[in-house]
């Protein structure tokens, strides 16, 4: 037990970055291959292309011009990608290998806004800002056709499903849809019927119909024969995507005949499926609560049978076409991340509050994430219970809600409680047992929550929905804002930080105020009790932190180093070591006994909001408000191994270096004196060898002998050596031979061929003086006297 204890507590020197969850999507297009197994989407200057099974992003393609993706597409036999940036260049790719196979120049004069490839994956069409349309045969690399006439922006072009008719379709700002053939080089038809912009076109499998979508909040079923609209269906939502259904009944979706069936994705957040000949929605997805929940895209693979939706928070949620049965969650972008925690009794999943109503919960190991709704403003805080399976979330709609994971890793809402008057800006869980929890907020109030029995009888959701909770007290505590809540490790006392500069000390379960700490400049971030001793840390936006004895209320030490904010503290090493992070970015490794900071881990590139360690003490856990989370290991030990091997490795060859030297393999030891970058020890060798009878040559032979870069580092070590007069000799000895093979002779060739070609130059000039014939100069007439 003495040596687990002794183990534990030995003092970290370093972390590194084990894993990072970064945005992958930021808006914009997103495609999935035919066969649904990878997913393209853009990210400001990157396509990234994920693994749809773990995902884990497996590439990142960048344009050479690093400028940003405004439009992309994938061929429908999944060999092209086609990116355009806004530098007007066209990328062709080989995505798989990540190699542009060609790049080439747009030719509109504005970026290209929307492209899309024809059904034999030859043709590309591209629609551009400038109001243009271009047609590029991808395998002969030319340009075959340029469509002028749409007003403003084309942001959407479509080619017809059927290659033989060679038709192309695009819209524009005009809200008109334009029919252009390839074969004519013209414009067939315009048609007119919508009173804001179009988002999508899609057509049925025999190619007779066409379906658009709009912003007026209708779609349109059109017959392509005779270009008229044949039916107007009122949605009643402003729709972004519609993808038309396979003409074959499905019935979880209400789809009972053959006859032509659409889905449609738009601001109410739903997917809906509609009869296009009666207009009537027969399928409505149930609506999830909270905002950010309207959907900008949906695109459909047919043949792998799945159907991809966008919600406007970034989110990707990927379904069974036929049942809308969800199958997978992405989230592509989690913008100010808020806080993080590690949940499950070996810290296997992470839970994630960003500036979002909802929670992100990642699978460490697969990248798995689920999505939870529930909250209807931001979740501003979050803590988890000892075992790992429950934990707790605070938001701005002033509720609060425990959640539970199973052993399968879903997670779901068991209890909820409302009653601060203003939002909940902290929580923190009782340490000992999961019997109550305790919240912060901007109402200067602490309520203490008992989580009912109900709930920790059960291992599932209970039947009746979420349990509701009750506070069992309240207590004003200060007269600002209250910033942290912490229990200490044993359940007996609350600290509360607030805005004011002070920390309170409380008694529980009544609350009864014991003291306050007073000392900060300016307002608290955060408290966190010592898990060994009765000690206290706080961190403050004075830039410090602060350690003081729970007896007397003094303060113990203050930590400096922070140039900023001091965000979030937590203790390490068994009480002996605190992490620290600040809205500098940074996040510092303190040790308590002397006040040193250890290392300081520069990963993020804003606030470092969230800030949690796991159980095992090995790993730490940062989120910031560059919307990255980091995983981060503890090094200390492989570092120490390392640097451990290499003294052995030293001793190794010093050992060897020796017996070279009584061997007399002079060339041997030098370089492997040098390899040790040790100049003493090289200069040793040095000086052995000048003891030598035949020195001169012996020492000339051997440093001729020497790589270039052991030359180079033998030239370093003679400077230092030239300002001794004790050492002076064998660095001019060495700078001798050096100049001679490296510097003089060299130098001296090039000046000698320089010489010879200006001699050459010389000789042919006087050869071609002395035999160049020039005429005689005729006498100039004599001035006549009366012109003077």
């Amino acid at each position: 037990m003495a040596e687990a204890a002794a183990g534990g507590s030995r003092f970290k020197a370093n972390y590194a970055v084990e894993r990072k969850i970064e945005p992958f999507y930021k808006g914009g297009k997103v495609q999935l291959d035919q066969t649904g197994q990878h997913l393209f989407c853009v990210c400001g200057t990157r396509v990234n292309i994920l693994d749809v099974a773990s995902g884990a992003v497996l590439r990142s393609l960048e344009q050479e011009d690093q400028e940003d993706i405004t439009a992309f597409d994938l061929s429908p036999d999944d060999e092209v990608l086609v990116t355009a940036s806004r530098a007007l260049l066209l990328a062709q790719w080989a995505w798989r290998e990540g190699s542009v196979i060609r790049l080439w120049k747009a030719i509109h004069t504005a970026p290209v806004a929307t492209m899309a490839f024809d059904p034999t994956s030859t043709l590309l069409a591209t629609g551009g800002c400038d109001g243009a349309v271009r047609v590029w045969d991808i395998m002969r690399h030319y340009g075959t056709h340029h469509f002028r006439g749409s007003p403003g922006v084309v942001h959407l072009v479509a080619f017809h499903p059927d290659p033989a008719r060679l038709l192309l379709f695009s819209s524009a700002a005009d809200a008109t849809i334009r029919m252009w053939s390839l074969q004519e080089r013209s414009c067939l038809a315009m048609l007119t019927a919508h009173y804001s912009a179009v988002t999508s076109l899609t057509f049925s499998a025999d190619g007779h119909t066409m379906l658009s979508s709009g912003r007026d909040k209708i779609c349109i079923v059109w017959d392509l024969q005779s270009c008229q609209a044949t039916k107007t269906v009122p949605v009643f939502e402003s729709v972004e995507a519609a993808v038309t259904l396979p003409e074959e009944p499905a019935p979880e979706l209400g789809v009972k005949s053959t006859g032509l069936h659409f889905l449609t994705a738009g601001d109410q957040g739903m997917l809906r499926v509609w009869e296009a000949a009666s207009g009537q929605c027969v399928y409505t997805q149930p609506q999830l609560p909270g905002p950010g929940r309207e959907l900008t895209h949906c695109a459909l693979a047919r043949a792998a049978g799945l159907l991809l939706s966008v919600t406007a928070d970034h989110n990707l949620l990927l379904y069974e076409a036929c049942s809308l049965q969800l199958q997978k969650q992405f989230a592509g972008y989690s913008e100010e991340v808020l806080d993080v925690r590690f949940l499950g009794p070996e810290d296997s999943h992470v839970v994630v509050a960003s500036n979002s109503p909802c929670l992100k919960v990642f699978e460490l190991q697969t990248s798995a994430c689920q999505i939870l709704h529930g909250h209807t403003d931001i979740v501003l805080a979050l803590d988890v219970f000892r075992k790992g399976w429950l934990f707790a979330s605070c938001a701005k709609d002033q509720s609060i809600r425990i959640w539970r994971m199973n052993k399968a890793g879903k997670v779901a809402c068991v209890a909820q409680g409302s009653g601060h008057t203003h939002g909940v800006g902290t929580i923190c869980c009782s340490r000992l047992k999961e019997t109550f929890l305790v919240t912060g907020s901007q109402d200067c109030t602490v309520k203490l929550w008992p989580l009912p029995e109900a709930l920790l009888s059960k291992s599932t959701v209970p039947d009746g929905g979420p349990v509701l909770l009750q506070a069992q007290a309240t207590q004003r505590c200060h007269e600002k804002d209250i910033n942290s809540v912490a229990v200490a490790p044993n359940d007996k006392l609350l600290a509360t930080g607030s805005q004011d500069r002070t920390a309170k000390l409380w008694a529980l379960p009544q609350c009864q105020l014991l003291g306050v700490f007073l000392g900060h400049r300016r307002g608290l971030w955060c408290v966190q009790f010592s898990p060994m001793d009765q000690v206290l840390a706080t961190a403050s936006a004075d830039g410090t932190v602060k350690l003081w004895a729970l007896q007397d209320f003094s303060c113990l030490k203050t930590f400096e180093g922070h140039d900023a904010s001091v965000l979030k503290v937590a203790f390490v090493s068994r009480g002996t070591q605190l992490l620290s992070s600040g809205s500098d970015g940074l996040l510092k490794l303190w040790t308590i006994k002397n006040n040193e900071c250890v290392r300081t881990l520069d990963a993020h590139e804003d606030k470092v909001w969230g800030l949690h360690c796991s159980r095992l003490d090995d790993h730490a856990l940062t989120g910031a408000s560059d919307s990255c989370v980091i995983l981060w290991k503890d090094v200390t030990e492989v570092e120490q191994a390392e640097e451990q091997a290499k003294r052995e490795e030293q001793v190794v060859k010093q050992q060897e270096l020796d017996n070279l030297l009584q061997e007399k393999r002079y060339l041997r030891a030098l370089g492997l004196a040098i390899s040790l970058d040790r100049p003493h020890t090289v200069l040793t060798v040095i000086q052995a060898i000048r003891r030598d009878p035949e020195a001169c040559e012996k020492l000339e032979a051997t440093v001729f002998q020497l790589r270039r870069d052991q030359k180079e580092a033998l030239l370093r070590f003679c400077v230092t050596w030239n300002t001794n007069s004790r050492h002076c000799h064998e660095a001019q000895a060495v700078l001798g031979v050096l100049l001679r093979h490296e510097a003089l002779l060299p130098y001296t060739e090039r000046h000698f061929q320089r010489l010879s070609r200006t001699l050459q130059a010389a000789t042919f000039l006087d050869f071609l003086w002395h035999n160049m014939k020039l005429p005689t100069l005729p006498a100039a007439p004599p001035v006549p006297p009366s012109t003077l």
